[in-house]
């Protein structure tokens, strides 16, 4: 996936109290490093989330995948790539690849299904779509 050309990408920082015992990043904190990837994704395409529910859509994960390669700690700098997909008529793909800066280590993959709901029931995103500006 290193080659891979993505969508976005947004850079970041590991925080101390980010870390467990053995001094690596809690599993746990990775999908906080994932959503705020796909947050700043769509601020990027002038998207947010609360605009998107005031307009009566909301975006909801529904599965999450991720394959936990090697271990951030303290103070590492890293790199959250995004990619999103449709799959279906409902669901939204979010690829997702974190790589430790400087040397480009491939720390997770991860893919995020999501939807669009209205009234809580899925909908084609076709509108999201076009306001991404993407052919997915």
């Amino acid at each position: 996936m290193e080659n891979l050309e993505y969508q976005y990408a947004v850079e970041l920082g590991v925080r101390d109290y980010e870390c467990d015992i053995q001094g690596i990043v809690n599993n746990a904190i990775y999908q906080h490093y994932l959503e705020h990837a796909r947050h700043e994704f769509l601020l990027s395409r002038n998207i947010s989330f609360s605009q998107l529910h005031d307009e009566g859509t909301d975006l909801i994960v529904t599965r999450v995948e991720i394959d936990y390669k090697f271990p951030l700690k303290s103070r590492d700098r890293f790199v959250v790539k995004v990619n999103i997909r449709r799959e279906g008529h409902v669901r939204l793909i979010f690829e997702q690849d974190i790589f430790r800066i400087p040397d480009n280590k491939l720390i997770v993959q991860a893919k995020v299904t999501g939807i669009a709901a209205r009234n809580g029931r899925p909908v084609p995103p076709g509108s999201l779509i076009e306001r991404l500006g993407l052919e997915i």
